[in-house]
């Protein structure tokens, strides 16, 4: 029997259409916003993973934990990696979805 390869697009596509895994895809993109950023980064400085260790005084493994998005690395950490990468962290605030809404509705207080 012959397997059939499905496009992640395709599967993605089909996915979208319920919206219970609308709902849940949305609530993990923050979680994972920060995981993103340091791949982005160490691709961006066109670094391996094994690079980003030895600058950060670390292990692959290390880093490989901090870019897969299970753990909440300290500030001090991300500094390291920014540093590494020779980049800037910047950390900011936005509001929330819910808050822009109401705002944006005149519901929220002045």
């Amino acid at each position: 029997m012959k397997n059939k390869f499905i496009p992640a697009e395709a599967s993605f596509a089909e996915w979208k259409k319920d919206p219970h895994y609308v709902a849940e895809y949305e609530s993990l993109q923050e979680e994972f916003a920060l995981a993103y950023a340091l791949i982005k980064a160490r691709a961006e400085a066109n670094m391996t993973q094994e690079q980003v260790a030895a600058e950060m005084g670390t292990t692959q493994a290390v880093v490989a934990r901090l870019e897969s998005g299970r753990v909440l690395p300290s500030t001090r950490t991300l500094e390291r990696f920014a540093n590494a990468t020779r980049t800037r962290l910047r950390i900011s605030f936005e509001p929330r979805r819910e808050a822009r809404a109401a705002h944006s509705k005149g519901k929220c207080a002045k």
